[in-house]
């Protein structure tokens, strides 16, 4: 299961023990947002792409939206999201649950700019009732994230 394979990822970096499971689905950003009693802004949702073939991952804050342009402008290409079937097989995480920890080996991870204006922010550990909360700096350590690129749009204040 995502959830045990993300508790051994974490353990590594002695985190294991803040994740959280609900008695309730967090697969959503208003969802998440709910179950933590958090502002939906502060949920780190985790995008799935494909680039050249590739999966790639796109952690950005809860109100955040893609912004087509800007996506073609960074990645060469058209946004296209990963179906639920290819999340699972490509990413190792089905939706509701994609997160930046414990993916299949060659998923490249960016983070969006939309997160820095947050102390710390909620990502998904891999199954769709469960969250961490995280600074930005353990949001990176922990991502193993190749760079922080801007691709959104809605979320500006």
């Amino acid at each position: 299961m995502a959830i045990e394979k993300v508790k051994a990822y974490f353990a590594a970096f002695g985190l294991a023990d803040r994740i959280r499971e609900f008695d309730v689905s967090s697969a959503t950003v208003e969802l998440a947002a709910q179950a933590l009693g958090c502002e939906p802004c502060r949920i780190a949702k985790t995008l799935s792409f494909l680039v050249e073939g590739e999966p790639i991952l796109i952690v950005a804050a809860g109100d955040a939206k893609i912004d087509n342009p800007r996506y073609k402008a960074q990645f060469g290409t058209k946004a296209k999201m990963l179906t639920p079937e290819e999340a699972e097989t490509m990413v190792g995480h089905a939706v509701g649950g994609v997160c930046p920890f414990g993916v299949n080996e060659g998923v490249k991870v960016y983070l969006d700019e939309s997160l820095k204006r947050f102390s710390t922010v909620f990502p998904a550990c891999g199954s769709s009732n469960s969250a961490i909360e995280l600074t930005i700096a353990e949001l990176e350590k922990v991502s193993g994230f190749l760079s922080w690129v801007d691709v959104c749009k809605n979320w500006q204040a």
